[in-house]
């Protein structure tokens, strides 16, 4: 199955303003509010999956999706480096761990795809291991499916270009200086590499069941914007009765007297 490229046209119009963005950004969100009250409602249970290159925006775009639903919904599994006792486990085991239960949709923000990229690049992993892990992979993704999860994987691509340019505006912005790290340096220079190992995980694992989609994120608001969209497409939620709510009356104060807590008042700064 070929890997499906959700917004593939590189020539793309003028940067987005954050005005337009947020006009466009609200629907959606009251979409996926929508798609969480499904969730909730019927059990199911769903996997997403944000792959790519550093810098194609997977952090804001998953900011973007869940910034407006529940984390007990909605929960976000970003996995530090395998401790020892987690190396010595069945590959996929640890990931396994933070697959949804009834009513659930955990992101991914990076994956046990990790062995196909970052290890295979960097060498933390053998050629075998990693051929071995893209033999597999379709079939263990065909059990999960099979289980009755929904399953939607997201591949984000930028330019060299604009990795360059994004990778030195976190030089000096000291917002953003957690985000460069000592592996960002490393594989900046592999970026042939990466597309090589990016062009063989595809071939072998984007299935009928399973897809890849590519979404091209040189302009970071359309493609978190073009992602959701893409992503509530993919899951036929319907939309919730809507709710006929009045504010009851609050109890009458009574005796009830509020102490003086000026002094436990944080400053004032603005």
């Amino acid at each position: 199955e070929q890997a499906v490229a959700v917004d593939a046209d590189v020539a793309a119009p003028a940067k987005m303003k954050e005005k337009e963005y947020q006009k466009a950004l609200k629907p959606l969100h009251a979409e996926l509010v929508a798609l969480q009250d499904w969730v909730k409602s019927t059990g199911a249970k769903v996997i997403v999956v944000f792959e790519g290159r550093d810098t194609a925006g997977k952090g804001g775009t998953i900011k973007a999706i869940t910034e407006r639903v529940s984390p007990r919904v909605f929960r976000v599994a970003a996995l530090p480096a395998p401790t020892d006792r987690e190396k010595s486990q069945m590959y996929v085991q640890r990931y396994m761990a933070h697959f949804p239960s009834a009513g659930e949709v955990v992101i991914f923000d990076r994956s046990w795809y990790n062995r196909a990229g970052v290890e295979r690049v960097m060498g933390f992993c053998s050629q075998e291991q990693t051929d071995r892990f893209l033999a597999m992979t379709p079939g263990v993704e065909k059990a999960m499916v099979d289980a009755g999860i929904t399953l939607i994987k997201y591949w984000l691509d930028v330019s060299p270009e604009e990795q360059t340019r994004r990778l030195e505006s976190r030089i000096d912005d000291p917002r953003k200086t957690w985000k460069l790290t000592d592996m960002d340096l490393k594989s900046y220079t592999h970026w042939y590499d990466y597309g090589k190992a990016r062009d063989a995980m595809l071939e072998a694992t984007s299935t009928a069941w399973a897809p890849w989609h590519i979404a091209v994120t040189e302009d970071k608001k359309r493609g978190r914007l073009n992602i959701i969209t893409h992503l509530l497409g993919q899951i036929p939620y319907e939309h919730p009765a809507k709710r006929d709510v009045t504010l009851p009356k609050r109890q009458p104060r009574g005796k009830y007297v509020e102490p003086d807590f000026t002094a436990l008042h944080i400053p004032t700064a603005y």
